[in-house]
């Protein structure tokens, strides 16, 4: 009988199923964080961006700027060949010198005839004098009169004049709206400018960026974009800074859904950065991610969000029976890396990180493959 139960028992031993592997980290205290993230790549935009052209058409007589050259606000970036319009600003100027001059003329002569007009009323009421002399008076000084604000009035159609030759002179030249630096030049001296006809875009001749602000825009998808609300904290990371994170809060939140064949429907999302100093480091046109944060658990106790089961479930290791027992928890915030837990498990436990091997279940022997802190 003794030993019918050990072969027993041996035949069981030698047939029982080989411990699982499984790879574990611990349950911890710490941060847990609600957020949500772009859906596709954002790109990073200076907050002031200008693609100017002008508004006439014309031969590049001066282009003093380079690209990447940084100019100030109203410095002269193109002007297009304009003597012959400089030339009727002279004449505009000189005619309104000569029409103030014949004005002055003319009302020296009114005021004189005004005065003499005066002067022969009054001798007219002390009876010296005749009233055909004085009528002939008083209508040679309102003439004069009329005549003297005709003339001023001449004196403002020509200074109107010369301000619309100054206007357009204006038109052939470029300056810089504010401080920035060239981003593209598109022409050369004596080359030909064309605006753009109507509906169809032609390139810019000049494209100035502010270099002195920067923020995000990013798609977020429309399920996620209702908790966001301006003035939320956010990170940034950039492809072009590797694991660098820029901290950043939303700015702004679109006011549409965007629509885009064959994509997931997402509204624009703005963050800017909130350290000036990061500016010298970023360059508009940089792809970058965002990650806005919703709210914020400081010290709670926390797994890692990969342990979880869809079902709110976790199989905790215990180390002394080399076992893992699957237990229910109760959940509450999470994000990639970590889940809340309010009731199931303790700090300092070990949950099954690879909960995807085959033979996973309540009560199942395993040994650890790789303990993870």
């Amino acid at each position: 009988m003794i030993v019918v139960v050990s072969l027993v028992w041996g035949f069981r031993y030698i047939t029982r199923p080989a411990p699982l592997a499984v790879v574990v980290k611990p349950v911890t205290r710490g941060r847990v964080e609600h957020t949500v993230a772009n859906t596709r790549a954002g790109t990073v935009k200076a907050c002031r961006r200008a693609k100017l052209s002008p508004s006439i058409g014309g031969q590049i007589a001066r282009l003093p700027v380079h690209e990447g050259d940084r100019v100030k606000t109203g410095d002269l970036l193109l002007e297009l060949w304009n003597q012959d319009l400089a030339a009727q600003i002279l004449l505009a100027r000189r005619e309104v010198m000569a029409t103030r001059a014949r004005a002055r003329s003319a009302c020296s002569r009114a005021d004189v005839a005004a005065k003499n007009a005066d002067r022969l009323s009054a001798l007219l009421k002390s009876n010296v004098g005749t009233q055909e002399r004085t009528e002939n008076a008083l209508a040679e000084a309102e003439a004069l009169g009329a005549e003297c604000n005709g003339a001023r009035s001449e004196v403002l159609v020509r200074e109107a004049q010369l301000a619309v030759a100054q206007a357009t002179l204006e038109r052939t030249r470029l300056t810089a709206p504010f401080d920035g630096v060239i981003g593209e030049i598109n022409g050369e001296r004596f080359e030909y400018v064309t605006p753009s006809p109507l509906g169809v875009p032609t390139p810019p001749v000049i494209d100035i960026i502010a270099t002195g602000c920067y923020y995000v825009i990013a798609p977020i998808d429309e399920v996620d974009v209702a908790g966001i609300q301006v003035g939320m904290p956010a990170r940034i990371t950039m492809d072009a800074h590797g694991s660098r994170v820029f901290d950043g809060r939303v700015r702004r939140i679109a006011d549409y859904v965007l629509d885009l064949e064959k994509q997931a429907r997402t509204v624009d999302v703005e963050v800017a950065f909130t350290n000036p100093d990061d500016f010298t480091d970023l360059l508009a046109g940089y792809s970058a991610d965002i990650e806005i944060i919703l709210d914020v658990r400081p010290d709670v106790v926390r797994i890692p969000t990969e342990a979880l089961m869809v079902d709110g479930q976790v199989y905790v290791y215990r180390e002394g029976l080399e076992q893992i027992n699957q237990r229910q928890i109760r959940t509450g915030l999470a994000n990639w890396d970590f889940t809340e837990v309010i009731e199931g498990v303790s700090a300092g436990e070990q949950v099954v990180v690879n909960i995807d091997i085959p033979g996973l279940k309540d009560g199942a022997s395993a040994t650890i493959l790789e303990e993870t802190p």
